[in-house]
């Protein structure tokens, strides 16, 4: 294992800060979206917050060329939608909003998904289930467990509900650089893959589709949909494992559970 994935007790506290400005991003973003607004209505208050309110930075934008703050992902669409000014989110949607801050060098990522006034009781299912899928992969997080212990968590709860579990995108490791080792995979097999160490960070963050797995790749070349165009959900969180447990270091206090371990 290629040790700079194991931070340091300064890095940690670092990871802690970055990871505390992104839970008030959402709090922010829970007061304001709302159905008839546009995706880059939305982008444009966020990068408006992160870098006025809490002169940090969107570490998404630029990044890969990216030119927004966040991605936002509409129904059917599993990942990487990208905010625009014509279409206005409608009162049926289910849309993820996914964003990345970065402060004093190291980076968080998170994402939740928002229902409207009109959402249909099997989509709000959904959206629940992939909820509850993100913190059993939480759950198994501790020194000596493995990557496959995550995704196999993941993927049962999932799979046992109806849905099927995105195989083209995974968590992946953070610290500063958004995308560090190692992969983390929503799917897998108990007791196989990298075996977990305190010090490592990284994000958990499965996309569940309601029907098929499978996706295809707008032309765009960003833009991910369920090739069946049934809807996808994602929650994620960016984690710490400690000597004992896991910290969730994107919690938001509308979550019950703060520390783990």
């Amino acid at each position: 294992m290629n040790k700079n994935i194991i931070k340091t007790d300064n890095e940690i506290a670092l990871m802690r800060e970055s990871g505390k400005l992104l839970a008030q991003v959402f709090h922010m973003l829970d007061t304001f979206i709302c159905e008839g607004m546009t995706t880059l209505e939305i982008d444009q208050q966020v990068e408006h917050y992160i870098t006025t309110k809490l002169n940090a930075r969107p570490a998404s934008k630029g990044q890969y060329d990216y030119q927004f703050s966040l991605n936002s992902s509409v129904n059917d669409v599993v990942c990487h939608g990208i905010p625009n000014n014509h279409y206005r989110l409608k009162a049926r949607d289910i849309v993820n909003i996914d964003i990345t801050l970065e402060k004093n060098g190291f980076i968080s990522d998170s994402s939740k998904m928002y229902t409207f006034s009109n959402t249909s009781a099997e989509a709000k299912r959904l959206v629940k289930t992939t909820y509850d899928a993100m913190w059993k992969g939480i759950y198994a997080v501790k020194p000596g467990a493995t990557l496959g212990d995550i995704g196999y968590q993941i993927q049962q709860y999932a799979e046992t509900a109806g849905y099927s579990v995105v195989r083209e995108y995974c968590g992946h490791g953070i610290g500063r650089e958004m995308h560090e080792e190692p992969q983390v995979l929503h799917f897998g097999k108990p007791s196989t893959g990298l075996v977990l160490e305190p010090g490592m960070t990284f994000t958990i963050e499965p996309m569940i589709n309601q029907g098929s797995h499978k996706v295809k790749n707008k032309k765009d070349g960003w833009t991910v949909v369920t090739k069946d165009k049934k809807l996808s959900a994602q929650w994620e969180h960016t984690v710490l494992v400690t000597q004992t447990g896991v910290e969730v270091l994107t919690i938001r206090d509308d979550e019950t559970i703060s520390r783990l371990n």
